[in-house]
């Protein structure tokens, strides 16, 4: 058996407990494999109303987000506004994949698990998108609803990703779009290898889908933010600082590879809806949390589907 796989030889430890004052509904584990040498930090957030994980409900939505360390909370928190506004929305628990010790995008691992696999990598780094998918489809799925929520019934789960983690979104909707019902993906890095999935993105998913069980076709929301890259001189930049940005940010062409990509997917028949959304003024950073938010209303949108 595949050692991903394995369920058995994962470790799930508890982290500090929180204060229902501080961080309520909400906890924290350490999830490692020795054998693999892996290690993850997982945060799971739960509704607000539930007395416990062992609360019985029915149909209930859940987001898995990358980059866990650092955009988790944010997740959590933009279902949580909601609520005062959107009273009937669906039970929604988050689940956030990090890494211990660090921050996301400084850890090896992450740099390893959302690389996907192509022919002719250029870039040192080993290709870990395909064991990646099947930690979170057979080790942390299997965790979250039989040990944690054995009393919910799940019906409809999301996937979030920004920046390298968006990369790896749309290697996910490519190549497994059975795993998720709707697919996030913020600021991808499609410049990522020469564009490399900008070209194999539509025909892995049209393989992916023609060889699917039959079933609801899963969505897809594409953003992007338009300083990315057209960005604006700052109120106290010199001009030789701001020519030095732009020529960090504009050869990655965000705009232009999230449209291409758009064009590429928009007409594909795997799939029940296609999106894309700039937002005005804000940069790689900022999209990053504002995605989220409006990734919340985008889900919660199709519910009950």
């Amino acid at each position: 058996m595949n050692a991903i796989q394995n369920y058995s030889s994962w470790a799930f430890n508890p982290l500090v407990s929180f204060p229902p004052t501080v961080f309520p509904n909400t906890a924290l584990w350490n999830v490692s494999n020795g054998d693999l040498g892996l290690e993850y930090q997982i945060g799971v957030s739960w509704p607000l109303n539930w007395t416990s994980t062992n609360t019985s409900a029915s149909d209930v939505l859940s987001m898995y987000v990358l980059d866990g360390n650092a955009l988790g909370q944010t997740a959590s928190e933009a279902f949580h506004r909601r609520l005062p506004v959107e009273p009937s929305q669906p039970d929604t628990i988050v689940i956030s994949i990090g890494y211990p010790l660090t921050s996301d995008v400084y850890s090896p691992q992450r740099s390893t698990d959302f690389r996907p696999p192509i022919a002719n990598q250029t870039e040192a780094g080993t290709p870990g998108a395909d064991a990646f998918l099947s930690f979170i489809s057979t080790v942390l799925r299997p965790f979250v609803h039989a040990r944690l929520f054995p009393n919910a019934r799940f019906v409809r789960e999301a996937l979030y990703g920004h920046s390298f983690g968006g990369l790896f979104v749309i290697y996910a909707l490519a190549t497994r779009p059975d795993l998720f019902d709707t697919f996030l993906s913020a600021s991808p890095a499609l410049f990522w290898e020469n564009g490399a999935m900008l070209a194999l993105a539509p025909a892995l998913l049209a393989n992916a889908t023609a060889h699917a069980h039959p079933g609801r076709k899963p969505a897809f929301m594409l953003s992007y933010g338009s300083l990315e890259q057209f960005p604006v001189r700052r109120r106290t930049e010199t001009a030789e600082e701001f020519q030095a940005r732009k020529a960090i940010i504009e050869p990655f062409k965000m705009t232009d590879n999230c449209k291409e990509l758009y064009a590429e997917l928009r007409g594909n028949h795997g799939l029940r809806f296609v999106g894309i959304k700039e937002y005005e003024g804000s940069d790689h950073p900022s999209v990053a949390a504002v995605a989220i938010t409006d990734g919340a209303d985008f889900f919660i949108d199709w519910f009950p589907l």
